[in-house]
């Protein structure tokens, strides 16, 4: 199977699990829903023209052209305006917002009919609505969950370093280089001539046995400009090749990971290691999916200045942050990044990239959760705010002996859903353009 091929299958393999993704968290929505008795007129995967659908009962399932989202569709979204049993829009509701207000709740009313009127969302008790609305966030917690649960449990965890190559570099780069690619003019890295192969198991270099890739790195570093002897196990068999490390400068990487930007002359081979996967126990597994989710929402707290970084990376000269937001199309070039495997793999080549790749599925399950539970319009949390604002006015009105002020208008929130979803258009916008012309990149 070629690179390009496996590229394509990695690509298909986070579109699919994007799309069960969303399908899943609409399931969400749909059963309690159902259960409790709102007519559910629609479940849509996608947005824009309709590809395919079936009516199954009352509801009509189906997939649409644009596969960055889904709904079902609810009647009675929005309860009536208090005063205004006709659902008209009036004509004191001259202001622009007022009026985009009464539109938005007309529309919903035009859906159904007297009859199925005690059917309506609106009219469900308070505690209901949030568990409808809560439903397809947790069903994105929990796939995250489970995703997690197979990828560091079931394969094991990235923890340290083997001796065993992932990577073997076909030419050397400069430090400074933002080139993906070799030229026939880049010189081939010492490992690449010497023959090295991903999956080799290196045992000695220049005589001495080696134990760890620490302790490799620093033989490596210190040999330059003589040929040394470095022993390795190929498929089982003991294998003495002749190698020359070269002194190129490499980028100097701080405790965090990240590059310092300066720079350092050391011998280089031009290979990199597969990580050491090891099991984790399963009690384990909500702390890593709970740091996940405090990561991700600490991205949208700080989303104005991420999303400054992306387009001063994207439009400018600095480096893309790989922790920063990422779209659809850096999605699947990580995906197809992540499972070109190298044309001679070993067991633990593939598990490692099944396990990044499943984490990166995991990783956007947490991502639909936590977005989805920002307190605004048209995101679930919207609903949910305005939900748990309505206990708090009911709580108040019963202790100050007041009438039942109703259920909470929601549809006074849709301007800010319209606005929420223009800056949502324009971050999409900017997000691929950046992860084409600027894509984030796999570490080593």
């Amino acid at each position: 199977m070629n690179e390009v091929l496996l590229w394509v299958v990695g690509i298909a393999v986070a579109a699919l699990g994007l799309a069960l993704s969303i399908a899943l968290h609409e399931v969400g929505h749909l059963l309690p829903a159902k259960r409790f008795g709102v007519k559910v007129t629609q479940y849509m995967v996608g947005f824009g023209p309709t590809l395919f659908s079936r009516r199954r009962g009352e509801t009509e399932y189906g997939v649409k052209a644009v596969p960055l989202g889904g709904y079902i569709r609810m009647i009675g979204m929005f309860p009536p305006a208090r005063n205004d049993p006709d659902q008209r829009v009036r004509a004191s509701s001259t202001g622009r917002w007022a009026l985009m207000v009464e539109e938005a709740r007309q529309a919903g009313a035009e859906e159904f009919g007297p009859e199925d009127a005690h059917r309506a969302f609106y009219r469900l008790p308070v505690l209901k609505r949030i568990v409808i609305m809560a439903g397809g966030p947790v069903v994105n917690l929990l796939l995250a969950v489970v995703l997690t649960a197979v990828a560091f449990s079931g394969i094991g965890a990235a923890t340290g370093t083997s001796l065993t190559l992932a990577e073997v570099n076909r030419c050397v780069l400069p430090a400074t280089s933002t080139a993906t690619t070799c030229s026939s003019e880049d010189p081939a890295t010492p490992a690449a001539a010497a023959g090295l192969l991903p999956g080799d198991v290196v045992t000695s270099f220049a005589g001495t046995p080696v134990t760890s890739w620490e302790q490799l790195q620093g033989l490596i570093r210190a040999a330059a400009e003589e040929p040394v002897a470095i022993g390795v196990e190929r498929r089982g068999e003991p294998l003495t090749l002749t190698i020359i490390p070269i002194r190129t400068e490499r980028p100097v990487i701080g405790d965090d990971g990240r590059p310092t930007g300066r720079s350092v002359v050391v011998g280089f081979l031009g290979v990199s290691p597969l990580p050491s996967l090891q099991r984790v126990p399963l009690t384990e597994i909500p702390g890593i999916v709970g740091q996940q989710v405090e990561g991700v929402a600490g991205v949208v707290v700080r989303l104005p200045q991420r999303l400054y970084d992306v387009a001063q990376a994207a439009f400018g000269s600095e480096a893309r942050d790989p922790n920063g937001p990422i779209g659809v199309v850096g999605i699947g070039r990580l995906a197809g990044e992540l499972n070109a495997l190298p044309q001679q793999t070993t067991s633990d080549v593939v598990l490692e990239r099944a396990n990044r790749l499943i984490s990166l599925l995991a990783g956007l399950n947490v991502a639909l959760f936590v977005f989805n539970l920002i307190p605004l319009l048209p995101f679930d949390g919207g609903h949910i705010a305005g939900a748990l604002w309505e206990i708090v006015k009911k709580a108040f009105c019963r202790l100050t002996r007041r009438p039942d002020p109703g259920p909470v208008d929601v549809a006074k929130g849709m301007p800010v859903a319209y606005a929420v979803s223009l800056l949502l258009i324009g971050m999409s916008v900017l997000l691929l353009y950046a992860d084409i012309v600027r894509p984030v990149r796999l570490p080593g």
